[in-house]
């Protein structure tokens, strides 16, 4: 698989993981159907398209990439769609995780480029 197939399904995984977690979020508790029907479909998509970069990348850097990127996006729905409200210490942690991010894909040669 190519660096760019490889990265272009870690994306997928990374958005249906986020996806499930948004539901996740409205599923209150699994009490709500539907939306603990979109965490279950959205997770199990994410794990096997995660499941395939692993045949091309290590796993501490697809998890890496896979938490990290889920964390910052997941924290974007929260305030855009949730409401919910960040403070400087969350945005700065938020931008040192993008930041590693950033290391890891640039500078490492565990990462095919």
């Amino acid at each position: 698989m190519t660096p760019v197939a490889t990265y272009a399904i870690l994306v997928i995984a990374i958005a249906f993981e986020v996806v499930g977690t948004t539901f996740l979020q409205q599923s209150q508790q699994f009490t709500r159907t539907l939306p603990t029907l979109g965490v279950a479909v959205s997770y199990a998509a994410a794990f096997w398209c995660l499941s395939i970069v692993l045949k091309t990348m290590p796993v501490g850097v697809a998890y890496a990439i896979w938490s990290g990127l889920g964390i910052v996006l997941i924290s974007l729905i929260g305030l855009v769609v949730f409401r919910q409200r960040l403070d400087t210490a969350a945005l700065v942690g938020l931008g040192f995780i993008v930041t590693g991010i950033l290391i890891v894909n640039l500078f490492s040669k565990s990462v095919s480029h």
